[in-house]
């Protein structure tokens, strides 16, 4: 899927890490929530609350889960899972477009 249809997008970004991360709050129809956004080059670290599926459009990243001492290697196409209330570093080695889909 390359775009997504019948959303709300909130307006004002949330922009985090002095702007190394940006992204947008959408709301699917069926009442779904997803942020959408880029990460620049940067080696970030992201708790979570609720379960998260992050999965990359485009780009390359090293993603470490809470718990692992081995990052694994992800690109655009593919994606990754992180369970609620934990937190995973991310190394964006080029930028990293993605979707984050919570739940």
């Amino acid at each position: 899927m390359t775009a997504f249809e019948n959303v709300s997008v909130t307006k004002k970004a949330n922009v985090y890490f002095d702007g190394k991360c940006v992204s947008h709050n959408i709301e699917l129809a069926d009442g779904t929530s997803k942020s959408v956004g880029v990460i620049l080059p940067a080696t970030l670290t992201f708790n979570t609350g609720a379960p998260e599926i992050m999965e990359l459009i485009e780009g390359e990243a090293n993603v470490t889960l809470a718990g692992q001492s081995e990052s694994v290697a992800y690109k655009g196409g593919e994606s990754f899972s992180v369970p609620g209330d934990s937190s995973f570093v991310i190394e964006a080695v080029t930028p990293v477009h993605y979707v984050c889909h919570f739940g």
